[in-house]
């Protein structure tokens, strides 16, 4: 799928699920109703997901109740980890896109949606039937994308045997994700070309997790492999609580709009909205 413009993923929902203590639900709406009026494609914004599992969240229908989505053209993004997620997000008509972490690490499928790659392989189908029927598009996260810090088998035929895969069954949105930050300009530059030119029908997109030092390179390699859909985070909040270095957030959005800039793509961001999410930000992240 050749698209020209560049899609800007913008991930609140992951900036706050790991933080400790609980956002207030009219602070959260507050943020997300700024961030709707910058320009993103989308916003990563809520999950369905066991409370017990992510306590943040536990508010998502409280928060997409009280959006405005009447001056944005911006589209909702919410993440499933299991049937019953996909269910209750489905009923939602103002969200756009469902969202799937699919790992190729069979230790963190099971960490993170404790069921196995198969198992989650038929969540995926039934996902896009569900998807199919009440007009959402799925978007899957090939997880662990990258690598993996457990030991289990990874290689870049393994990365585009589950995207073969994924692709058969239907989906049209990929979204290669790092998890713990182990991708590299390298790793980066190898995978991507290959896998954009062989689904050039599917829209691939990243969702890298990096130390500050390393974010421009890896943007810089997205860019250069022809990447034309990056997640991010406002200051680069968040990122994996199974990550070992506390240092290992998401890609930061201000670094991904200025390399952008430098590129001439047209974005057509609000930066006067942006600047005051950005302000608004030390409430919630400190």
């Amino acid at each position: 799928m050749s698209q020209d413009k560049f899609k800007l993923v913008e991930c609140p929902r992951d900036a706050m699920q790991g933080l400790h203590d609980f956002v207030p639900t009219e602070l959260k709406s507050e943020y997300l109703n700024l961030l709707l009026q910058v320009g993103f494609d989308t916003l990563d914004f809520g999950s369905f997901v066991s409370p017990k599992a992510i306590p943040q969240m536990a508010d998502t229908e409280k928060v997409l109740a009280s959006l405005d989505l009447s001056k944005t053209s911006t589209k909702l993004l919410a993440i499933v980890a299991n049937l019953r997620g996909v269910e209750q997000a489905v009923y939602h008509k103002e969200i756009s896109y469902l969202g799937f972490p699919f790992s190729i690490s069979e230790t963190f499928q099971q960490r993170n949606t404790n069921s196995s790659i198969e198992q989650s392989l038929i969540t995926v189908e039934k996902m896009l039937d569900l998807c199919a029927k009440n007009n959402k598009k799925a978007v899957v996260y090939l997880s662990m994308g990258f690598g993996n810090p457990y030991g289990d088998e990874w290689n870049y035929e393994i990365v585009e045997k589950w995207a073969a895969i994924l692709v058969s069954k239907g989906v049209e949105i990929l979204s290669l994700a790092d998890t713990v930050g182990i991708s590299t300009p390298a790793k980066i530059k190898a995978i991507l070309p290959p896998l954009i030119s062989k689904f050039n029908h599917t829209e691939i997109g990243v969702h890298l997790h990096s130390t500050p030092t390393e974010r421009f390179e890896k943007i810089e390699a997205a860019y250069d492999s022809g990447v034309k859909r990056i997640d991010s985070a406002l200051k680069g909040f968040g990122g994996c609580p199974m990550a070992a270095d506390d240092l290992t957030g998401n890609i930061a959005t201000e670094e991904v709009i200025s390399y952008l800039n430098s590129k001439d793509e047209e974005l057509n961001l609000n930066m006067d909205n942006w600047n005051e999410a950005m302000r608004l930000s030390g409430k919630i992240f400190g």
